[in-house]
């Protein structure tokens, strides 16, 4: 894929849109919990600034319904930025109208604002033409740096950078570095090539797991999902969860894996619990059975030695949800195990790519920040892209 860089852009004294992800999360009293995709977007900001630019970044936060809500404002994510930049950040009202072209005809070169959640208006969503004519807001070039929304084709992802000839678009410093991640996983990868899948349904990962078969050497699955294919073997799972009507998928995955020689590894042993609840006692379940009156919160000791030793000879691994639910103490240790396991293998030298909010997140909460190849802040572009899909924010950007 041929794309612009922030090198070949000249912004200085220009109007730069640039569409960051600042949809992070925020506390009942609104104040940031996690700033891991401000921090993210930095480089970027840091540079167009430097370079002279009049910086309009653009975000999302959350899903309005019905126009602007109060409690998603943007102002916490442009203090916090202006913390972090050590400069005041703009904050208008809107994104779009008088009281923003005002805001912005007053900016200097160097000068930084961020404009209101775009989502308040429902163009956006809906691609609009004339709402992206709005919000370019007579900006001359384009950044994509929000890799989380390239998937969606949004008036702030697709419809600004289409109002702009191709050499006045780029991407942004993150996204770049997403782009080159994903461009190492397509372009002949080491193996063993092993991937790990979590989270709670196999609906989410229909498209990635079918693509994943065709390229790996192994697959591990394990959280919620790992149930429905138990489910679909004939084992018994209790109380946890499972998608009856996502069956015959998890069949015909299993028949796939074992006609391309793939090992698809499940779990053979579980920490469960009487009910989902983090104060729920854990039971160690030491067979792949789950007992009728009881449910599978995370993977047991069995099951993270096997899927240890897969993860520890491999040369490419992809990590996208966790196996068990980590936020709660009690069944935590198979993800942070995996984790670790993962964190040790790109010591190893393995390429280590790891993406989806609950990952980075599993992370973050055992400090293992830094020990990967790779970790994308994408969730939903993140699978798309192992799907083997061109995201339309990333086709936006393309040279041909």
């Amino acid at each position: 894929m041929r794309f612009h860089k922030l090198d070949d852009l000249a912004p200085r004294g220009r109007r730069v849109f640039v569409r960051v992800d600042f949809n992070v999360p925020l506390d009942p009293r609104r104040r940031i919990t996690d700033d891991t995709r401000i921090r993210a977007a930095l480089p970027t900001v840091r540079e167009l600034s430097a370079r002279g630019g009049k910086v309009i970044l653009a975000s999302h936060l959350g899903r309005p319904k019905k126009g602007p809500a109060e409690e998603l404002r943007l102002a916490p994510c442009a203090q916090r930025l202006s913390e972090l930049l050590g400069r005041p950040v703009g904050s208008p009202p809107d994104c779009v109208g008088p009281a923003v072209e005002a805001a912005l005809a007053a900016m200097a070169p160097g000068d930084v604002v961020l404009l209101e959640n775009v989502r308040f208006h429902p163009g956006e969503e809906a691609g609009d033409d004339d709402f992206a004519r709005r919000l370019r807001n007579g900006a001359e070039l384009y950044v994509n740096d929000a890799f989380g929304t390239a998937h969606r084709p949004h008036a702030s992802v697709t419809g600004v950078a289409g109002l702009l000839p191709p050499g006045a678009r780029a991407a942004g410093r993150l996204m770049e570095l997403e782009l080159a991640a994903l461009a190492r996983l397509r372009a002949g990868v080491r193996r063993p090539f092993v991937a790990l899948l979590g989270g709670a349904k196999v609906s989410d990962k229909i498209k990635v797991v079918d693509h994943l078969l065709d390229q790996v050497d192994a697959l591990l699955v394990g959280g919620g999902m790992a149930f429905t294919f138990l489910a679909a073997q004939g084992r018994r799972i209790g109380a946890s969860r499972c998608e009856k009507e996502k069956l015959d998928v998890a069949r015909a995955a299993l028949a796939k894996a074992a006609a391309r020689k793939v090992r698809l590894l499940l779990p053979v042993d579980h920490v469960a619990a009487a009910t989902f609840d983090e104060k729920s006692p854990p039971r160690a379940i030491d067979a792949p059975d789950v007992p009728d009156d009881l449910m599978g919160l995370d993977i047991g000791p069995k099951t993270v030695a096997a899927f240890t030793t897969e993860i520890g000879a491999a040369k490419t691994v992809v990590w996208n949800g966790p196996p068990g639910v980590f936020e709660w103490g009690s069944f935590a240790a198979g993800s942070r195990a995996l984790a670790e396991a993962i964190a040790a293998a790109t010591a190893g030298g393995a390429t280590t790519v790891a993406g989806g909010g609950d990952s980075v997140a599993v992370i973050e909460r055992f400090g293992l920040q830094g020990r990967f190849t790779h970790v994308s802040t994408g969730g939903g572009a993140f699978l798309e892209a192992l799907e083997g899909e061109v995201l339309p924010g990333v086709k936006a950007l393309l040279l041909d």
